[in-house]
C-alpha cells in the first residue's frame, strides 16, 4: 500500500523529462529525440499532496497560479520515480536497483512563458519552477508497483478525462532515464525523477479541480487550482 510522502523532506533535486510519450511525437509529427530532454525544478516548487490521495475527502491541496501567468497554467500528470540510494554512471541494466519507490506527480507549467522563451533560445525554468508547481502524492512502494514500465497515467479536470496512457509508451523508459541522468550528475536518495506526461495536457484556471491517478486504483491525487 502507499506510504506517506515524508520522502519529500529530504528531496534535493527534481529532474523532469520532457517530450517522452510516443503519442506526442505522432501528434506533432516530430522525430524521436536522440537523447532524453531533461529539465530541473526547484525543491521550493514541491506541494505535498499526499493528503489528497483519497481523491474525495477533505480539502485538497491548492496549486497557486502566479499573477505573472495571467490566470492560466497547464497540468501535466506524470509517474514520479524516487531514487532509493546514491548512484552515478549507472548502467541501464542495473538502473532499476536504485529505485526506492514511485509516486504520482503533476508538473504544472506556465506554458505561455515557455512558448515565448523557446523560439528565442532562452531558458524556461521560470515556467516550470514556481511555488506549488510540483504536487506529489504519497510514495508507492516498489512491491506495490512491480511493473512500472506498464502502468496507466491518467488525469481529469472538473470530471472530464484529459490524459490516459501507459508508461509502456514512454520514448525513454525509466531505466534509460536514470542511466542517462546519472552520467551527468550523482543521484541521491529521495531525488525525484519525473518521467514525462502523456498527450492531452492543457490549461487550468482558478476554481478548477484536478484529479489524476496511477493504474485503476493504485494511487489518486486531487488538487484545486486558485489564483495567487
Amino acid at each position: 500500500m502507499p506510504t506517506t510522502s515524508k520522502f519529500l523532506q529530504s528531496t534535493r533535486k527534481i529532474i523532469g523529462a520532457g517530450v517522452n510519450y510516443k503519442e506526442i511525437l505522432r501528434l506533432t509529427n516530430s522525430p524521436k529525440p536522440d537523447a532524453p530532454v531533461i529539465f530541473f525544478k526547484p525543491i521550493s516548487s514541491l506541494l505535498d499532496a499526499g493528503s489528497g490521495s483519497t481523491g474525495s475527502t477533505g480539502t485538497p491541496p491548492t496549486i497557486r497560479i502566479p499573477r505573472v501567468f495571467g490566470g492560466v497554467i497547464n497540468f501535466e500528470a506524470e509517474l514520479g520515480v524516487i531514487i532509493g540510494r546514491r548512484c552515478a554512471n549507472v548502467p541501464t541494466d542495473q538502473a532499476m536497483t536504485y529505485v526506492g519507490g514511485y509516486c504520482l506527480a503533476l508538473d504544472m507549467t506556465g506554458m505561455d512563458f515557455i512558448l515565448d522563451a523557446r523560439p528565442k533560445g532562452l531558458p524556461w525554468c521560470l515556467g516550470k519552477g514556481f511555488d506549488t508547481s510540483t504536487p506529489v502524492s504519497a510514495m508507492v512502494r516498489r512491491a506495490d508497483l512491480p511493473n512500472p514500465d506498464d502502468v496507466r497515467v491518467w488525469c481529469e479536470v472538473n470530471g472530464v478525462r484529459k490524459q490516459d496512457d501507459s508508461t509502456r509508451n514512454l520514448i525513454f523508459p525509466i531505466a534509460e532515464l536514470i542511466a542517462y541522468v546519472s552520467r551527468f550528475m550523482t543521484l541521491e536518495e529521495n531525488d525525484l525523477l519525473l518521467t514525462g506526461t502523456p498527450a492531452g495536457a492543457g490549461p487550468v484556471r482558478h476554481g478548477d479541480v484536478i484529479v489524476c491517478g496511477l493504474g485503476e486504483d493504485l494511487m489518486t491525487m486531487r488538487c484545486q487550482v486558485a489564483d495567487e
